[in-house]
């Protein structure tokens, strides 16, 4: 290459990197509107899904085949800069959960939210109210276990409460034994845990004969095994609790059910759009005292469209007797039809709500932090 064509070369890349300068502020102020966006509704910052979108969508837009791939890699750290960005400024974001640190509540907040500042309340209800109140941004509930059923306390703050679930993600539930260094599952004679973990683990402690204890919740319980420092008591909680209150997993994986998965919910103080047909919207109502009234409901949503994927029913509290009804429906409630939908049921129902909606169900499994 001649000189000439060097210092060309040269001046063209040097203004093209200007350009990409002024672009990059221009994207990142946008990345901090998103951010603000998302912290406001309790969203996580990385969305795999939409990402993966983006990347195949503008790799489209480069014509030479030999370019595309570096295009990708190219746009793909701008991406992973782009979140650590909004990840900086969402540091401060507060929050909620039930339990304590090591708790699975605490664990699913801290895979949705990475990086944040988690902060435990004592019950659900307290953490719920610290949204309300603006003291927390967001709080994660667990609403739904697959072993043991609904959380129906959960459910009835959605009903009662003026918070949006704007986010629905599973967290596999894995219990371990955990026990101090000099330990075995042979020198172990009580097991201490919550209740609902208990249960779930009821086979594998009553076919080794162990005393089981009660404690307020599975990261309280290995707390308890770590002050303890005695072989003969065990907890039953998770791995990433073992880490925290650094005991010995004694044996893996003691629930009687593999498929154990516990589903949480972002509650927030604003409700995010719906984007898309595959969004998933909570309906939560009351029907009038007459034959037929939740065959009627049950029929309204169907014939506009709506695939109704959930329906279970709770006793109102204070009123003997009376029961609401909690509905997951595909579909977006936004629209047209969703609108005729919720109209048509709030003639046949007593009291209509939708809690909020999630564009789909995220596996905590498979979450990559940020």
């Amino acid at each position: 290459m001649e000189i000439n064509s060097l210092e060309h070369a040269r001046e063209i890349i040097a203004k093209t990197d200007a350009e990409i300068a002024d672009l990059f502020v221009r994207r990142m102020r946008a990345c901090a509107e998103v951010a603000a966006y998302k912290g406001e509704r309790g969203l996580p910052i990385f969305d795999p899904e939409r990402e993966a979108f983006l990347l195949e969508k503008n790799s489209a837009l480069i014509e030479d085949p030999a370019l595309r791939s570096y295009y990708s890699l190219f746009q793909k750290s701008v991406m992973d800069v782009s979140k650590q960005y909004q990840s900086a400024l969402l540091q401060g974001l507060r929050v909620a959960y039930c339990g304590v640190e090591g708790a699975f509540a605490h664990i699913a907040a801290l895979r949705i939210f990475p990086g944040t500042q988690p902060v435990a309340f004592g019950d659900f209800a307290d953490a719920y109210q610290s949204v309300l109140k603006g003291s927390c941004d967001c709080c994660v509930l667990p609403f739904e276990n697959s072993y043991a059923g609904e959380v129906g306390q959960v459910l009835d703050l959605m009903y009662q409460g003026d918070l949006y679930v704007n986010g629905v993600y599973a967290l596999p539930v894995v219990h371990d034994l955990l026990g101090i260094e000099t330990a075995t599952v042979e020198t172990v004679r009580q097991v201490v845990s919550h209740p609902q973990a208990l249960m779930q683990c009821a086979k594998y402690t009553a076919d080794r004969g162990y005393e089981i204890l009660e404690a307020s919740n599975t990261a309280v319980a290995a707390k308890l095994v770590a002050e303890r420092n005695d072989p003969t008591l065990a907890a039953i909680a998770s791995e990433e609790t073992a880490l925290r209150y650094g005991l010995k997993i004694l044996d893996h994986d003691v629930n009687a059910s593999s498929a154990n998965t516990t589903r949480f919910a972002v509650f927030s103080r604003v409700r995010k759009e719906a984007v898309s047909k595959e969004n998933t919207f909570i309906l939560l109502f009351t029907l009038h005292n007459e034959v037929g009234a939740l065959a009627k409901a049950v029929n309204i949503i169907s014939s506009h469209g709506f695939d109704m994927r959930v329906l279970r029913s709770r006793p109102v509290k204070d009123v003997p007797w009376q029961y609401y009804f909690y509905v997951e429906a595909v579909g977006d409630q936004t629209s047209d039809e969703g609108k005729r939908m919720l109209h048509a049921l709030s003639v046949c129902c007593e009291a209509l709500k939708v809690a909020g909606h999630y564009t789909r169900e995220i596996d905590l499994s498979k979450r990559e932090d940020v």
